[in-house]
């Protein structure tokens, strides 16, 4: 039970950090691509790519600080 606790807190972290990413570069990217060509499934796929990258190194990071400072144990 305690391994899927921390799973589902995983899954949930991770799906928070992807989304306040998103919010945070989502403007930027349009404006950097480009409105017509960021329409092109090539610019969005290299965009989420970053984005999915990015939020999984930061949610491992996450739990690692969190499994250090001894507020997570498995």
């Amino acid at each position: 039970m305690e391994k899927t606790w921390i799973v589902l807190m995983a899954i949930a972290l991770f799906c928070i950090i992807t989304y306040l990413y998103w919010k945070l570069t989502n403007g930027y990217a349009k404006k950097l691509y480009g409105k017509k060509m960021y329409e092109h499934w090539g610019s969005r796929m290299y965009y989420w790519s970053s984005v999915l990258l990015a939020s999984g190194a930061i949610t491992v990071m996450v739990i690692y600080l969190l499994k250090w400072g001894n507020i997570l144990t498995f």
